[in-house]
């Protein structure tokens, strides 16, 4: 069986230490010198982008470093910075590799559509060259030693020399069964904190097509994601439809109410000083409450997802296929908590899509269309209501179902969960249909003695007809 790749990101905070912790700011400004000149490098000699990643480093360093054996490099390095550290100019061309190939394949992606578009307006913007480099330093295996757990050194340039410096690691170890990758310093405000990459391979599992065609059946994890109190309702469910157990995750209310709060004191300031300046972000800590919020809950209601899905034992993790919502009319604040809401689904099911993927579940998303309206048991058209209200019509936001066929009651967004599951087992295994024959026409007979006529050719009386119950 092939394996499959997972990463993640381990972030630690790093202690700070007053007129040792700016030598991490000098050291990423050599470093972004040395990416830049390495851009220019490979700008000059376009022709090693097409050599392998290892062939293509090599090829670079005997472009511009000095040896015994290279005198004259073509573009020295040592004219830009000297005493750069083998590593650390490894690490500087790795990073300027990956910004040049991201910018041809980005260029070459908008010539393509340019070219498709003939004459149009391209929807795709032309790629523009960094006019400034703000790389973080990757610490490859010589620039950096953990001598005991808790503390790491790290080799930093202090703007003459260079230095090995120890300092205390806060926050949470690696998990067991993932191997580290080089650190990386990240500057967060006034503080740094290091970026340590994970990885692990674990047994590719198979498509959502071939596990549901597989006998036994695997369960999976369907997810109605609302914007009212209930922000997520998940059942479990085999793939016959019967649920197995269901979690209402809330907290909708207490959200919607904290960020409204936050979005009426940003209009307020906004009337009170009636100019907002070009280029220049308002409210800046309020706004960062604000994503900072949802930031948050997107990551704890996704973990939560993710843990009751592996806690069953599922393989496949379902949500709808989000399109785009308008928020209603009303004052600022409503209207920016109403698309923020919006929003945070989307957040929601990106954060999940990568974490159930780190614990080997696949994600996918189906048709939202009629989930709410149609009956999750007999596909039926439900009436939604309020308690104490008449069962009729359909009143969107209401917290009942009822199904004037099965004559179930349940809650709608309890009723949506289980048709999201069951519109992706149809759409994996779709019920076997006879392709309809072909009309004969006027006058014409079946060929053959002793056949009968098609049932398109009994004519629009027959009761048997073809797309007929």
């Amino acid at each position: 069986m092939s394996q499959a790749h997972a990463t993640k990101t381990l972030r630690q905070p790093l202690e700070h230490r007053p007129g040792v912790s700016e030598w991490f700011g000098t050291t990423q400004t050599l470093f972004n010198q040395v990416a830049a000149f390495y851009w220019q490098v490979l700008d000059a000699h376009p022709t090693v982008l097409e050599l392998p990643a290892k062939d293509a480093l090599s090829t670079l360093e005997r472009l511009t470093h000095t040896t015994i054996s290279n005198s004259s490099p073509v573009m020295p390095l040592s004219d830009v910075a000297a005493q750069v550290p083998a590593y650390f100019r490894r690490a500087a061309i790795h990073a300027a590799l990956g910004a040049t190939r991201g910018f041809q394949n980005h260029l070459a992606r908008w010539k393509r559509a340019k070219a498709k578009a003939k004459g149009k307006p391209c929807r795709i913007s032309p790629p523009v060259p960094p006019r400034t480099w703000n790389r973080s330093v990757v610490f490859y295996a010589g620039m950096w030693k953990a001598a005991t757990s808790g503390r790491i050194t790290l080799k930093l340039y202090d703007g003459q020399t260079w230095r090995w410096v120890r300092f205390r690691v806060g926050g949470r170890a690696a998990p067991e069964g993932w191997q580290a990758g080089s650190p990386q310093a990240v500057q967060h405000g006034e503080r740094w904190w290091l970026h340590v990459s994970l990885s692990r391979k674990f047994p590719r599992p198979n498509k959502v097509a071939i596990q549901l065609a597989a006998d036994p059946k695997p369960l999976l994890c369907a997810v109605d994601l609302n914007i009212n109190d209930a922000l997520a309702v998940c059942t479990i469910q085999r793939a016959d439809g019967t649920v197995i157990a269901s979690r209402f995750l809330r907290g909708g209310d207490e959200l919607h109410g904290r960020r409204k709060l936050l979005l009426g004191r940003i209009a307020r300031n906004r009337r009170l000083t009636g100019v907002i300046a070009e280029g220049e972000q308002d409210n800046v800590a309020l706004w960062a409450k604000v994503r900072h919020l949802d930031d948050d809950t997107a990551h704890r209601l996704s973990r939560r997802i993710v843990d009751f899905a592996q806690a069953a034992g599922t393989a496949i993790l379902v949500f709808e296929h989000l399109g785009t919502f308008r928020p209603e009319r009303g004052k600022y604040s409503r209207r920016a908590n109403a698309k923020r809401s919006y929003w945070l689904r989307g957040k929601m099911i990106h954060f999940a899509r990568y974490k159930a993927w780190n614990a080997g579940i696949l994600t996918c998303r189906v048709n939202p269309k009629n989930t709410s309206r149609h009956c999750a048991r007999c596909g039926a058209e439900v009436v939604r209501y309020a308690v104490g209200q008449p069962r009729e019509g359909y009143q969107p936001g209401a917290p009942l179902v009822w199904c004037p066929r099965c004559q179930q009651t349940v809650h709608a967004d309890f009723n949506a969960s289980r048709a999201i599951g069951q519109r992706l087992v149809v759409r994996c295994n779709p019920s076997p249909q006879e392709k309809p024959p072909t009309r004969l026409a006027t006058g014409e007979t079946p060929k053959g003695a002793g056949v009968r006529p098609s049932h398109a050719a009994a004519g629009p009386g027959s009761a048997n007809r073809h797309g007929t119950a």
